[in-house]
């Protein structure tokens, strides 16, 4: 009964990790970059799981329009206006991305995580886990 206990708090643990709200900027036309804080908002949690970006190249200028958006949409919508991203006047380039505040300014590159690295989890996550271990392995001894 306490492995079957102990068990259940784990995949609970794990499952209510995993889903998680990504954080997009949002604006509609702007003629700046609009990737400061009061553009950030809440996605909905497991339906908006992508940050989209559109870049548009018009006589004015370039205009941005920023929002949460589904993975599937986004991906269908980037592919359907691939053609048009050219960066000259007219030009409509779509990109995808998931991870928080990504559709903001490009960041500088940064050396491509460990695998280790990739597998780290949360702190609380974590320190569940372990004292699920703990408790686990003094209950069988």
């Amino acid at each position: 009964m306490r492995l079957l206990t102990l068990t259940t708090f784990l995949l609970f643990s794990v499952s209510s990790g995993l889903a998680l709200q990504i954080q997009c900027y949002q604006c509609e036309e702007m003629t700046h970059d609009c990737s400061t804080p009061e553009f950030i908002v809440n996605c909905t949690v497991n339906v908006q799981d992508t940050c989209q970006k559109e870049v548009l190249v018009k006589d004015d200028g370039i205009h941005y329009r920023k929002a949460c958006a589904s993975s599937g949409a986004c991906l269908i919508a980037s592919s359907g206006y691939q053609q048009f991203c050219t960066g000259k006047l007219n030009s409509v380039c779509i990109t995808c991305c998931n991870t928080p505040l990504c559709n903001g300014p490009r960041q500088k590159k940064r050396p491509q995580p460990s695998a280790a690295m990739t597998l780290a989890l949360p702190q609380p996550l974590m320190f569940s886990l372990c004292t699920f271990i703990f408790l686990l392995s003094s209950s069988l001894c």
